[in-house]
């Protein structure tokens, strides 16, 4: 039953993302970026949420809305390409910072460039930084918000690395509150995995908070602050959906 849910699931999710790029991305010229974001945030992010809900049984639920803010850098834990669907349908307007590599997708890198997703090129150093401070200004000018996921990758559930500090640089020099973001989606959808366990993915918007003493310090701080929200979930998914253990890496 698991595995017909989840291909059921599959061909939704991407049958659905599918189609967005695809008019996105071709049609799409013609729009202004406003009808993007619309048609993004208001009708394909709301269909591919409700078909995981009746397709897979996967539901979300969405705490500390009381923190979000347009004017702000969301620095959010990565653990599934759940987030990367569903966080711009609740932050409405909000733009992503993404590997530049994936806007050489074909369609869904005209998607992005359309949408006003921000691409980061790791491999040039400072000035990458740079172009991506250039690029989120003239989104926040737009009352755009920023998502960053500070690990710059997706980590199975209960694992961390050390966060980096691009979204601190940003916050910084857009002198804009961080508001951390805790979530346990990989405990239903997991990296590079077909199998989608029924439950409701939890995410968790936290008290903002703004850099201040030594950066190290700060980070350290963030981190603790999001991985311990995000170890209060894992354990949270484990109590109410047991199947979910499976793809808990923590401590045992």
């Amino acid at each position: 039953m698991l595995f017909v849910r989840s291909l059921i699931g599959n061909i939704w999710i991407y049958g659905v993302i599918g189609c967005g790029v695809l008019f996105g991305g071709t049609i799409g010229w013609l729009w202004p970026r406003r009808w993007h974001i619309y048609w993004w945030n208001h009708i394909i992010l709301p269909t591919l949420i409700r078909g995981m809900r009746v397709c897979g049984n996967l539901d979300v639920e969405f705490r500390g809305l009381e923190y979000m803010n347009d004017n702000a850098v969301y620095a959010c834990k990565h653990e599934s390409a759940w987030e990367t669907y569903v966080l711009t349908s609740v932050i409405d307007k909000a733009t992503i910072i993404l590997k530049k590599e994936l806007t050489y997708i074909p369609l869904f890198g005209w998607a992005a460039h359309l949408y006003g997703l921000i691409p980061v090129d790791r491999a040039a150093g400072t000035s990458s930084m740079k172009k991506m401070l250039f690029e989120a200004k003239k989104k926040v000018k737009d009352g755009r918000p920023i998502i960053i996921f500070p690990e710059g990758h997706r980590m199975p559930a209960g694992t961390s690395q050390k966060y980096k500090p691009g979204f601190l640089f940003l916050a910084q020099n857009l002198d804009m509150p961080i508001i951390p973001m805790a979530l346990n989606s990989g405990m239903y959808w997991p990296r590079s995995s077909f199998k989608h366990i029924p439950g409701k993915i939890i995410v968790e918007f936290l008290p903002p908070m703004r850099f201040e003493g030594d950066k190290n310090e700060f980070l350290a701080k963030i981190q603790k602050c999001i991985e311990d929200k995000c170890e209060e979930l894992n354990q949270e998914a484990m109590r109410d959906y047991p199947a979910t253990k499976v793809n808990y890496f923590g401590k045992k």
